[in-house]
């Protein structure tokens, strides 16, 4: 019996450590997602008052560019976390279902406990 409840706790770590790395993916795609924003409203205003909208121009201020960059790279960074989030987003269903498979075999052995 004591091995149904070590493997129940196990489960339950894990499922737990699987809900907070999905959460901390979250997290760093909604940071992201802000830094990508806050860089293109800075990318605006040194357009508007450099006067030079066109990033081809000879021109075009040297700190829109590289801003655009940055926020080129990050939206990169953001696709490449969501395929890490649809991981572990499968990676929790499954160890949810491997913890309810644990808890109705703990289930089903205290029930043969009672009944014998």
């Amino acid at each position: 019996m004591k091995s149904r409840e070590s493997l129940l706790r196990l489960k339950e770590f894990q499922v737990a450590e699987k809900r907070r790395q999905l959460q901390q993916l979250q997290t760093m795609m909604s940071e992201f997602d802000r830094m990508a924003k806050e860089l293109e409203n800075q990318i605006v205003l040194e357009e508007k008052k450099s006067g030079i909208s066109d990033p081809n121009h000879f021109a075009y201020p040297t700190f829109a560019k590289a801003a655009r960059q940055r926020a080129d790279n990050l939206q990169i960074s953001i696709r490449e976390l969501k395929v890490q989030q649809d991981a572990a987003e499968l990676a929790l269903e499954e160890a949810e279902a491997e913890m309810a498979k644990a808890a109705a075999l703990g289930e089903r052995d205290s029930q043969m406990r009672i009944r014998a």
